[in-house]
């Protein structure tokens, strides 16, 4: 897997961003239908931003949310302030620190379109094994194929997209089993034209609106009932 280098979004970009993908309800309804029924009761929530999808996650026993950007850290936990069950605070996967999170004794790691965002992504695997009792499992939603890369992934801070067969032999090389489904095939075409056509630098708010509403709807149900063969992104459960 090829990691690319550029400058990284400024907090102020991170947090905007965040935002801005707040509205699309559909999409993270269909991310949730995915992961949830892989999730456990002990959470560690890996670039939980302003909560957009811990907000699927409060009736666990405990969630941990980390977010390496100390803005986003503060204000996820300033939009729930009734629950007791979070706990929050800014960190860096790859760092030595992380690894203390094993005293919450969590059974799940998420860590959705997150994985992409971090240089030495084998590290924050790795960080991943170490917390996770045997038989826990760490769930990703990262980008696919490495030759979609673009301008748009660029900006948005990806260090790289993923392919089945090498991200599958990265994990097993560090100890987990995986499965691995793609998601949003409708995505994948509108990234190409976009990242090899078009030479977009940026998503387009009105394509992200228009897409949430009119498509997911759709798509979700159909790949729910049939996997679909290529898509934008990796679902990826992996397990201790």
């Amino acid at each position: 897997m090829t990691t690319h280098t550029f400058a990284k979004p400024t907090a102020e970009y991170t947090v905007r961003d965040q935002e801005r993908m707040r509205s699309a309800g559909n999409y993270f309804d269909w991310q949730a239908n995915l992961v949830l029924p892989h999730v456990g009761k002990r959470v560690v929530e890996i670039g939980c931003g302003l909560g957009n999808f811990t907000r699927y996650m409060l009736d666990r026993e405990l969630v941990v949310g980390i977010d390496i950007e100390p803005a986003c850290a503060e204000q996820w936990q300033k939009n729930f302030p009734k629950q007791t069950n979070l706990i929050g605070t800014s960190m860096d996967v790859t760092e030595p620190e992380f690894l203390k999170l094993k005293r919450h004794r969590p059974d799940t790691v998420v860590c959705l379109n997150v994985l992409e965002h971090v240089e030495d992504h084998v590290t924050a695997l790795k960080h991943l094994h170490a917390v996770l009792p045997p038989g826990g499992r760490a769930l990703l939603i990262v980008p696919a194929y490495e030759a979609l890369y673009g301008p748009i992934d660029h900006n948005l801070g990806h260090y790289r997209r993923y392919s089945k067969q090498p991200f599958r032999e990265l994990a097993a090389s560090l100890g987990f089993k995986s499965t691995m489904r793609y998601m949003n095939t409708v995505g994948c075409i509108g990234w190409w034209v976009n990242a090899k056509i078009l030479r977009r630098t940026e998503q387009s708010e009105s394509q992200i609106a228009f897409f949430d509403a009119t498509i997911v709807p759709v798509l979700s149900r159909l790949e729910g009932m049939i996997p679909p063969p290529f898509g934008q992104s990796i679902f990826a459960v992996l397990e201790k």
